[in-house]
């Protein structure tokens, strides 16, 4: 306190001043109020100016921009940049510089809004990594917040590899490069994997540079195909063809892999640029025919099961990797063509027979037909000539029908013996196929394999009767069934057909005879042989004319020659017996004319 004592009191101190507030300096109030805002910032509402983050907490982040005060702005505005901290500078937007409870608002949204159109633009032009707020999913892809903008990023831009599971990444902050803005409409689209693709393109041609054909690598499985399967090499992708998988068939190729797995694959191919990469699973396993039982050979017996199925056959895989073929032919002794479904399908377990066996080309081909006994073995003891049998009509051609007396036994029955009588023009008019028919074995092909067959051998031969009733001049009663251009075929009594010409077919009145009158005929021509019998309805009257034209005329001659002699009855007689005679004469040479 005593030095108190030594402190001389002003001397030209203002106590009025000093009640009045100006204590300090001769200056008003108003004057220091002055001095103190031209140390200050001019700042202005709806302004955007720069400022500095000198606090960061959960609600709020406080920046200083050289006012008076200190700005508030919500912690939200900032949440696309995560980095963000004590002593950063960001862009304001002075909203108000003093509310009612005397606070500066700010807005960082709205400062970036106010040149985010200028500064997306620069980024496109500079190529320049940005970061975006990635806010919500949408159709194809994501919103994603850039300089407050809402930028579209598709979703095959947001990673190299196909992404399964969007919602992952709403929320995330990540670094984007605008690849495209649509001026009109203000629409911005950005890529996230095009940032990918620049620093996997490095590492990709330094792993293309050391690739050789053989080389074993370690990749993961990035995508599954119906064809096959994407393998990632460290930025270099290659695909493993679905063939390339496995020595075995393989249906779908997420038998085999399934996505992220990490496999050892072998480099079958490349292109000359590298671009495009044929990998290999099954190679580097041995392959299964090398490991194939020494001691299997032609005639052994082996089991498998269908693995794919053709119009021409099945292949039975009998090991892993190991298949041979059954050809359709192969599966019954049957000639008859008929698709390899019939008799098997995929997934069925079969017994075969080896009947080639190419270790070299590694190719087998298989019989299940041998499993049973070839039918033509023994075939003259089973099926003599003269035996009569019950056999299926199985095809029809225009010379006869081929039908199946039992599986592999086929025959032939020819057109010409199916009936005795009847004019079979197609063996349609006959039966029908899957018909039945009864059948005589006429001869034995052993060598072709197949039955000469007869059906109208069942019946005796009915021409032999008809030879006896069927004589030259005999006239029978008939139906006239067809007509054709040629003439017309007329059915007889006895279930046999005969043909007459048109020029037969002329009644006594000049009419011409039509399809189903029933007229008497007479039988000019009979053949056994060729089964012929010519008829004529005309000739019955004509014939008859004739004779009572050569009868009249005779008897007129013969009345001449007698009037000088009417007294000598035996020239009378002569000349009547004369008469009679030339009348037989007549019929004979007629019948020599019309043979003619």
């Amino acid at each position: 306190m005593a030095d108190l004592k030594n402190v001389a009191p002003i001397q030209d101190f203002d106590w009025d001043a000093y009640e009045n507030g100006n204590a300090l300096t001769g200056k008003s109030k108003e004057e220091l109020q002055q001095a103190y805002d031209t140390t200050l910032n001019k700042v202005a509402d709806n302004e955007v100016v720069n400022g500095t983050v000198i606090s960061i907490n959960k609600r709020e982040v406080i920046v200083n921009i050289g006012y008076k005060s200190d700005g508030i702005i919500p912690v939200s505005e900032f949440r696309y940049n995560p980095d963000l901290k004590i002593g950063d500078e960001v862009e304001v937007y002075i909203e108000n510089t003093e509310n009612k409870k005397g606070q500066l608002l700010l807005s960082h949204k709205r400062a970036r809004a106010a040149r985010s159109w200028d500064r997306v633009n620069e980024a496109l032009e500079s190529q320049e990594i940005i970061k975006g707020y990635i806010k919500c999913r949408t159709k194809g892809g994501m919103i994603v917040d850039v300089f407050g903008i809402e930028a579209f990023l598709p979703g095959s831009q947001i990673d190299v590899k196909p992404i399964r599971d969007y919602d992952v990444f709403v929320g995330k902050t990540m670094e984007f490069k605008v690849v495209k803005i649509n001026q009109e409409y203000r629409n911005v689209v950005v890529s996230h994997k095009a940032l990918i693709e620049e620093e996997l393109e490095q590492q990709k041609k330094e792993i293309i540079g050391k690739l050789e054909k053989g080389q074993v690598l370690e990749g993961t499985v990035k995508n599954i195909t119906s064809y096959g399967v994407f393998i990632d090499l460290g930025g270099v992708d290659g695909l493993i063809h679905i063939t390339d998988l496995s020595w075995g068939r393989v249906s779908d190729p997420k038998e085999i892999v399934e996505l992220d797995q990490k496999i050892n694959v072998v480099i079958l191919d490349f292109d000359d640029e590298k671009k495009r990469i044929a990998l290999g699973l099954k190679q580097l396993t041995p392959h299964p025919w090398d490991s194939l039982d020494a001691n299997l050979n032609v005639g052994d017996k082996v089991k498998g099961k269908v693995v794919v199925m053709a119009d021409y056959g099945a292949f039975i895989e009998i090991a892993p990797g190991v298949e041979g073929l059954i050809h359709v032919s192969e599966m019954s002794w049957s000639q008859h063509l008929r698709s390899a479904q019939d008799f098997i399908k995929v997934g069925d377990e079969v017994e075969a027979v080896i009947l080639t066996l190419d270790r070299d080309e590694r190719k087998m081909s298989l019989g299940i037909k041998q499993l049973k006994q070839d039918p033509w073995e023994g075939i003259e003891a089973k099926y003599p000539v003269g035996s009569k049998h019950t056999a299926t009509v199985r095809n029809f051609t225009n010379f006869g029908i081929f039908v199946e007396i039992e599986e592999g036994v086929d025959g032939l029955i020819h057109i010409s013996d199916l009936s005795w009588t009847k004019k079979v023009k197609h063996p349609s008019e006959f039966t029908q196929i899957g018909a039945p028919i009864e059948v005589v074995v006429l001869e034995i092909d052993k060598d072709n394999r197949r039955l000469s067959l007869g059906h109208k051998q069942l019946e005796e031969n009915p021409w032999d009767k008809y030879e006896a009733v069927y004589t030259v001049d005999s006239i029978h009663e008939g139906k006239i069934v067809d007509m054709m251009d040629k003439g017309a075929v007329i059915s007889l009594e006895a279930g046999v057909d005969g043909f007459a010409t048109p020029k037969h077919l002329v009644k006594e009145d000049g009419s011409q005879a039509q399809q189903g009158e029933t007229l008497q005929f007479k039988v000019i021509e009979f053949n056994k042989d060729s089964k012929r019998i010519i008829l004529s309805h005309s000739r019955i009257f004509e014939d008859i004319a004739k004779a009572e034209a050569k009868a009249e005329k005779k008897a007129r001659k013969a009345a001449a020659q007698k009037e000088p002699k009417e007294k000598e009855p035996q020239i009378q007689n002569q000349a009547a017996a004369t008469t009679l005679g030339d009348i037989d004469a007549l019929a004979a040479l007629k019948k020599q004319l019309e043979g003619e």
